[in-house]
Formats: structure tokens, C-alpha cells, sequence
């Protein structure tokens, strides 16, 4: 197994509430598959590897203790407050600090991971990566996706992403996965001026 395709959410206006979902905010980077095994891959959406752009990630990989992986995750520069500056992101000037903020886990030591519920899988990737600065374990939230937006709102966070907690992972669009963007974050502001 080398690249996956992501699994890809679906975009809504309000956020998903109930015990079956969990949100995790969303933050404003570059989408990468990490990949383990005999060396590091960083694959972006459409496949091409950046492990020579994100040194730190590279790193974080290698430093796990474990003999392959792939974990789905965003790319990001952050601020001291833990959010993401996309403009540092995307100028290039800072790849040498750049850090995944890691939400999956899709292959783990051979064993394939994206049949089981998403609840086991993030589970697992937590305690893969410990207390790593450099591949970040995405926290999530459960419940009450309103409460969570507005929380990644009043923060300039994108947004959240809602996932159903027994979800499988599939490589296409799925309803399973709700995005809600926060409509004053710099994100929305580049998609209005078309600058993105």
C-alpha cells in the first residue's frame, strides 16, 4: 500500500449534534498522507510526495516507534496560540517548521485500518504518536457540533469537520464527514477574493 486517496467531507452550512457524531476542528494547511515504511512519504490530495518540503514531519515518522504506517493529516505552520497561518504555510519561507496535525489512521504495521470504526482508529493513532510535537494528534469533541463551532470560530479557526464515530474510511466525498466553515476565517476570505 503506497498512496491512499482521502476520504474527502462534504461541505454544510450548520454543523452535525448527537452521540454518534465527534468534531475536530479544521485547520487551515495542506491536506497530506503520511506514509512509513522503508522510507517517508508525504503524498499531497492528487499523490505528489513533499517529505523533502516538511523536514519535522519527516522526522516525527521516523521517530515513531513502529515498523510502517499511514496516517491521513493537515500540514500546517502554527502560531504560539496552536492556530494555523496559511500565508506562512504557503509561502514557502517556513517548511522547516511546518508540523502535521494528524486525525487517521489508515494502516498500521500491515494491518489495514480503514474497515474498522473511526472511533478505533483514532483511538490507536493517539497512541501511536504519544506526546509528538511534529505529528500532532488531532483532539476531537463530541456531541454538540454547534458548541464546537463556535468555539473554532471565536478562535479564527476555519472550522470543524463532523465525523460519525463508527465511520469506516473511504477514498471519496461521504456524508459521513461534515465540514462547516467559519465564514470570517482567512480561509473564506481567500475563497471570496479568489486568492486561493
Amino acid at each position: 500500500m503506497t498512496f491512499i486517496r482521502p476520504c474527502l467531507p462534504t461541505d454544510a452550512k450548520t454543523p452535525r449534534s448527537g452521540p454518534e457524531w465527534l468534531h475536530e476542528v479544521k485547520h487551515d494547511g495542506y491536506r497530506i498522507m503520511a506514509r512509513r515504511d522503508d522510507r517517508v512519504r508525504l503524498y499531497t490530495r492528487r499523490g505528489f510526495d513533499w517529505a523533502k518540503r516538511y523536514p519535522r514531519i519527516v522526522k516525527a515518522m521516523q521517530s515513531l516507534k513502529i515498523a510502517s504506517a499511514a496516517i491521513d493529516g493537515e500540514a500546517v505552520w502554527l502560531r504560539p496560540d496552536g492556530v494555523a497561518d496559511f500565508d506562512k504555510l504557503h509561502s514557502r519561507a517556513y517548511d522547516h517548521q511546518v508540523v502535521m496535525v494528524a486525525f487517521d489512521l489508515l494502516e498500521l504495521d500491515g494491518v489495514d485500518y480503514r474497515g474498522r470504526p473511526l472511533e478505533e482508529r483514532k483511538a490507536r493513532l493517539k497512541a501511536v504518536l504519544g506526546d509528538s510535537r511534529h505529528a500532532q494528534y488531532s483532539e476531537h469533541s463530541e456531541g454538540d457540533g454547534q458548541q464546537a463551532f463556535g468555539l473554532a470560530c471565536s478562535r479564527g479557526l476555519e472550522g470543524i469537520v463532523s465525523k460519525k464515530r463508527n465511520s469506516i474510511y473511504i477514498s471519496v466525498r461521504t456524508k459521513s464527514w461534515i465540514k462547516v466553515r467559519n465564514p470570517d476565517s482567512a480561509a473564506m476570505r481567500r475563497y471570496a477574493d479568489g486568492t486561493w
